[in-house]
């Protein structure tokens, strides 16, 4: 759906606002709703820190979207994807610092060279399927960790090396409240174009891959060529998330190009709900929120949060969203 035909659905004179809704697309409410709770939670929160772990949940929500986009319609899990994420990082810390490189650029850097990367290697290991490919991209992941970490004279090695500020026309991105609606903004820019794909010829083409490749192939559809470029997209907004995690903490760490955190982005995906937007944002909430709401355990926080995520799987098997959109009668959220 393009931006003219959601404007021609808002309701004429006269209609009620849930018929008008009704006539939404279920996968553009999703979004819809997530632009609400944008716009409302400013209002609701209280102080910086807050406000502060809602732009990391939009960000987090950002990678975990790209990344649901290959699990969650293309079929393909990835358990190197923190390393896209560390080339976006690392590329707005070492672009300015290293070669005088301005921030805006380094960030469009990190992300072409992320897509290059995911090009380049995804034409051969994308010939494997299954978990054979989810260990290729791990060992992508591990390798990228071992760089950061070792090539100290670029890098800054294990302790990681500060970020310079994202300065543009003379001004500078600072503070918890611009970066709330900077990766609150680039979040819902996100969904909605995800929303667009889902309905467009390509999306349905993936959704027939996901499904059964060999009856996709048998309709015409050139398997490698979509699975390649949902393997380059997913790339790309891991690096963009990857840039913005830099720039808005200030300092870059190799823990972000960590195999912990490959499986950290893959949990938010099945947690909240393959092949939903919202379960996107939900998951990365989950991941990010809990382990600060649990602090109060202390020595047993871990263990609770392993027990909540249990209980989530085992009663929302089809992920938190789907599960409880069925319930409603809801579809593509």
């Amino acid at each position: 759906m393009s931006l003219q035909s959601m404007t021609d659905t808002l309701p004429p004179p006269g209609v009620r606002p849930s018929n008008w809704l009704r006539r939404l697309e279920p996968r553009f409410r999703g979004v819809l709703l997530l632009a609400v709770v944008v716009c409302v939670l400013p209002l609701v929160l209280d102080n910086s820190f807050h406000l502060r772990i809602a732009a990391l949940v939009f960000i987090f929500a950002f990678a975990t979207l790209g990344l649901n986009v290959l699990m969650g319609f293309a079929g393909l899990v990835s358990l190197g994807h923190a390393g896209f994420l560390a080339i976006g990082a690392y590329a707005v810390a070492i672009g300015p610092a290293r070669y005088a490189v301005p921030s805006w650029l380094a960030l469009i850097v990190g992300v072409v060279m992320a897509c290059l990367l995911a090009f380049v290697v995804g034409r051969p290991i994308l010939r494997l399927k299954g978990h054979y490919f989810a260990v290729a991209t791990l060992g992508l992941g591990l390798l990228i960790a071992m760089f950061v970490t070792n090539e100290a004279h670029l890098t800054g090695g294990p302790d990681g090396m500060a970020v310079q500020r994202l300065t543009m026309f003379g001004w500078t991105l600072r503070g918890t409240m611009p970066w709330y609606w900077t990766s609150a903004g680039a979040l819902v820019l996100a969904a909605w174009a995800i929303a667009n794909l889902i309905g467009s010829p390509s999306g349905r083409a993936l959704r027939a891959i996901h499904d059964s490749e060999v009856a996709a192939d048998v309709l015409g559809i050139d398997v490698a060529r979509y699975k390649l470029a949902a393997f380059v997209l997913s790339a790309g907004m891991a690096a963009l998330a990857g840039a913005m995690l830099a720039l808005f903490d200030g300092h870059v760490t190799p823990v972000t190009a960590g195999f912990l955190r490959s499986v950290e982005f893959v949990t938010m995906a099945v947690l909240g709900g393959l092949g939903s937007i919202l379960g996107s944002v939900v998951g990365a909430a989950v991941l990010v929120i809990l382990p600060q709401a649990l602090v109060a355990f202390h020595d047993y926080e871990h263990i609770v949060l392993g027990l909540l995520m249990m209980l989530f799987m085992i009663f929302l098997r089809s992920g938190i969203v789907p599960a409880i959109a069925s319930r409603f009668g809801w579809r593509d959220l």
